[in-house]
């Protein structure tokens, strides 16, 4: 993992871009990944842990109607929290991870192993979904996850 967030920082170094987070399942391991490498602080502004819808809507600007009708693990959420904290932190990127790292919760359309991520680059947002499996523990769960947005980040900065 510590390679990978290497390249990230030094990717966004590169392209002189600001990059913050917010994180429902991974509970700030994206931020603690980032800040892990040195220099980080020239290109990550912060990040917020938003583990409870009040968090997702009063800091983040999500949709109290976003959640109502999409619930808090789906597409539409995701992107919100990314488009919110770039706003909140202002970045020029901001990243957002929601979903089931188990082993409880999930329902039959989304188990557990399902993770939504946002991205909102320079003002364009869009979300994935990324199915990682029930068989995984909640830990393989978020740190896949984590590393998963990493990649996807590089291959969007790219």
């Amino acid at each position: 993992m510590r390679d990978l967030f290497t390249l990230l920082v030094k990717t966004l170094k590169e392209k002189g871009l600001l990059l913050s987070c917010a994180e429902s399942c991974t509970g700030g391991l994206f931020a603690k990944a980032i800040t892990d490498i040195s220099g980080a602080s020239c290109v990550f502004n912060g990040g917020v842990v938003s583990y409870v819808n009040d968090v997702k809507i009063g800091v983040l600007g999500v949709s109290a109607d976003t959640i109502e009708k999409h619930t808090e693990i789906s597409y539409e959420c995701a992107k919100e929290m990314a488009q919110g904290v770039c706003t909140l932190l202002k970045t020029d990127i901001g990243v957002s991870t929601t979903g089931f790292a188990g082993p409880g919760g999930g329902t039959s359309a989304d188990p557990v192993g399902t993770v939504y991520v946002g991205l909102c680059i320079n003002g364009k947002a869009e979300s994935y979904r990324l199915s990682l499996g029930e068989h995984l523990s909640r830990d393989e769960i978020r740190n896949e996850a984590t590393c998963r947005l990493a990649k996807l980040l590089l291959e969007k900065i790219n």
